[in-house]
């Protein structure tokens, strides 16, 4: 029987008008960086370059602080709650005016699928938005005070950069807090067309700020006098030397780090919906997810049953054009990315772990790596030991629930798990023995602004969104 495949579905990127070099954005406006050397924001679908951007240097992130200090004491601290929301809600409402442009954009800059950056990032940035500014003139009822910290220095990932920036910006612009955010080297378009929101928003000039570079930039920005709040997401090595820097000062310092996440699945779990969950839980933008749900620990009895099924809906996944509606796994985010996924993957093989990949046509140009998963995995397996951020799964099995709780546990980090089962009360036991900042309960990688998110252990500390999400910000 012939197979009809799906044609290809390209989102037009006319609607986005990249420029060919960027500034920075300080004090409401965007200005030429006085040192530091531009880089290049490349297509990792394409290794197109798309655009220069300007490396902020000591000075330029001096520049910013200054602004957002002055901003925080003359105008944006001293407002209103009711009249920070009205900016808040026009924010949110640009953004969802601007969604298909914002989506293409962080696809074209990022290589996630345009079907996930269209219905899953854009949308909870808005959301994000609105839900903060409803939070504005309602500190007092939150439980951390009304007393804003000052300025806050963020520095965000590239797996999610516009969402990340929301997560952060949102409920510190709430509380009355004025922002220098750093984005990722890789990825800052986005972080860029929200400067142009901002301005589009009538923002006071110096509450918000975008400095971009490298690593050098964001220490210059986290080690600043100048700044009274520090939040990060990224890796726990980095996390690490932040924490390191600020010890002793006044800062307040929230982390968001790495994660090796479990996902469960017991022998009564409905396999069907497990295994879309499993998928999601893996493969949703490339793996480059903190929470991915990158360790698989199965009952035995079900253990060939769900494996068969997993490779045949894997069998189905499309990997490619990260513009084509049609597509479910996209572009790895740089070439540095790509090899570390590449090593960790041939370490799997040779520690003894069989490895398994659907048979998919990669593209030439760009930047891939097909869904793949490991079975024979054993605790010692550095597959199943460290971060691996990318489309890999490692499969072990487990008898009864205490031992899928052992091995559960068995990991440095603590982020996120998920569970999978018919019964409430295992799924209750579970969530208490788990040392996970969340626990999903059939369903996986789902997300709202109302819900806090964060970590334990080396997953850092810290909680973003929700009424937790506040204080980090406030002053109690």
């Amino acid at each position: 029987m012939s197979r009809f495949e799906y044609a290809p579905a390209p989102e037009s990127t006319s609607i986005v008008d990249i420029k060919s070099s960027y500034g920075l954005f300080i004090n409401g406006a965007f200005v030429a960086a006085t040192e530091g050397k531009p880089f290049k924001s490349v297509s990792p679908a394409t290794e197109e370059v798309l655009a220069e951007i300007s490396e902020a240097g000591p000075a330029d992130v001096d520049r910013a602080v200054k602004a957002a200090r002055k901003a925080f004491e003359k105008t944006w601290g001293p407002m209103a709650g009711r009249d920070r929301a009205k900016y808040l809600y026009r924010i949110a409402r640009i953004i969802q005016e601007r969604a298909r442009e914002l989506a293409v954009l962080e696809s074209l800059d990022n290589g996630k699928p345009i079907r996930e950056s269209r219905d899953v990032d854009v949308p909870l940035v808005a959301a994000h938005f609105f839900y903060y500014a409803g939070w504005a003139d309602k500190l007092e009822y939150a439980g951390y005070g009304t007393q804003p910290l000052g300025v806050a220095a963020q520095v965000i990932p590239w797996n999610f950069p516009l969402l990340m920036l929301a997560w952060k910006i949102a409920p510190a612009l709430a509380a009355g807090n004025t922002v220098v955010l750093k984005p990722a080297e890789t990825t800052s378009l986005t972080a860029l067309a929200f400067a142009e929101i901002c301005q589009q928003a009538e923002l006071p000039p110096g509450v918000v700020n975008i400095v971009t570079g490298a690593g050098e930039t964001g220490r210059a920005l986290v080690n600043h006098e100048g700044v009274d709040k520090v939040a990060f997401t990224g890796s726990t090595d980095v996390g690490r030397a932040i924490a390191r820097d600020v010890a002793g000062s006044n800062k307040k310092v929230t982390l968001e780090l790495g994660g090796k996440a479990a996902n469960i699945v017991f022998e009564d779990a409905p396999i069907d919906q497990t295994v879309e969950g499993i998928v999601n839980g893996i493969f949703f933008n490339q793996g480059h997810v903190c929470c991915a749900g990158s360790r698989l620990l199965v009952q035995e009895s079900v253990y060939d049953e769900v494996l068969s099924r997993l490779k045949r809906r894997m069998a189905t996944l499309r990997v490619g054009d990260p513009l084509d509606k049609n597509t479910d796994v996209g572009a790895i985010n740089s070439a540095e990315q790509l090899a570390k996924i590449r090593e960790l993957s041939q370490v799997g093989e040779d520690e003894g772990a069989e490895r398994w990949s659907p048979e998919c046509e990669l593209p030439t140009q760009g930047f891939w790596f097909p869904p793949t998963v490991f079975t024979g995995v054993s605790q010692a397996h550095r597959i199943a030991r460290e971060e691996i951020f990318g489309p890999v799964l490692s499969v072990l099995t487990f008898r009864t629930p205490a031992e899928a709780v052992e091995k559960a546990n068995n990991t440095p980090f603590g982020l996120s798990a998920g569970v999978w089962t018919d019964k409430g009360s295992r799924i209750l036991w579970m969530a208490n023995q788990l040392r996970a900042g969340v626990v999903w309960a059939n369903t996986f990688n789902r997300f709202d602004p109302t819900s806090p998110f964060g970590g334990y252990k080396e997953s850092g500390y810290g909680r973003e969104g929700g009424r937790h999400g506040l204080e980090a910000y406030l002053a109690q």
